[in-house]
């Protein structure tokens, strides 16, 4: 069962999730049961602030909306993975106290994002009441990554306040070498490698090396074609104190391409 706070003197643990395909949203397996537990494991939160990967815009932005609308971002997939509602309230109060302790950062407020699939399809296994408000603020397109890590570090202070920063997305996330769901169960090996040396980083908490992803080699270049997926794990490692405890609680890399990998921070 959850309890139903945290020590006032600790900061509560903050996560990154790999979230992997949206038709983990319906599925039941090892991933989700790792999700699941953290949900019931840990403290309840007064609300969450979600940093996903497909909410990349080139600003940072926070949604202000008090019923975020869940968004089916994505084509091709059976129906119903778009019947899948996930009713959470929004929190005025959080996106205000984002606004402000990201100051003199500018952060736009949005009314018309609500809750993408990276955001509802690991919420809707931790916390299937959808009874937490949820706050999403967008990854700016145009910032290296050095700035997310920065950010992560002035959301720092929302762990003192009870509340839940997650980071969803995939450390190695090629669609190009997707094998699909029901494809070979054979995995790239420049794919289990980047996920091994990125856990091996985390836990020697060489977080210079974590930012500076551009200079882990051929890996690391295949495994982050794209930045979106990776930057969130920034954030967390920002928000993240340096005498806290980092615990893996899944890994894996599915379909070829994709590490499913989680990260447990302050818990």
């Amino acid at each position: 069962m959850n309890q139903t706070a945290l020590n006032k003197n600790k900061p509560f643990p903050t996560l990154f999730v790999g979230h992997g395909s949206p038709m983990i949203s319906i599925q039941d397996n090892r991933y989700t049961k790792a999700w699941k537990y953290i949900g019931d494991r840990l403290p309840k939160p007064s609300a969450i602030l979600m940093v996903s990967a497909h909410w990349y815009e080139p600003e940072t932005a926070v949604t202000v909306s008090t019923s975020p609308k869940t968004i089916h971002d994505f084509y091709g997939f059976p129906d119903e993975l778009y019947q899948i509602q996930y009713p959470a309230p929004g929190d005025q109060a959080l996106a205000e106290r984002v606004k402000e302790l990201l100051s003199p950062i500018t952060v736009n407020q949005d009314d018309n994002w609500g809750l993408d699939h990276g955001a509802w399809s690991v919420l809707k296994h931790m916390y299937p009441n959808a009874d937490i408000p949820v706050v999403q603020i967008s990854i700016n397109s145009n910032q290296p990554a050095q700035f997310h890590y920065e950010l992560g570090r002035k959301l720092q202070q929302l762990r003192h306040e009870n509340l839940m920063i997650i980071g969803s997305g995939n450390i190695v996330h090629n669609l190009r070498h997707y094998t699909g769901d029901n494809a070979t169960k054979t995995q790239h090996d420049w794919a289990i490698r980047f996920e091994d040396k990125v856990k091996d980083l985390l836990v020697s908490k060489d977080h210079k090396s974590l930012i500076e992803y551009k200079n882990l080699g051929p890996d690391a270049a295949l495994s982050i074609p794209t930045p979106e997926h990776y930057l969130p794990l920034l954030y967390i490692l920002g928000a993240s104190l340096p005498d806290e405890t980092i615990n893996i609680p899944i890994d894996g890399v599915e379909s070829g391409s994709i590490s499913m990998l989680a990260i447990e921070i302050g818990s």
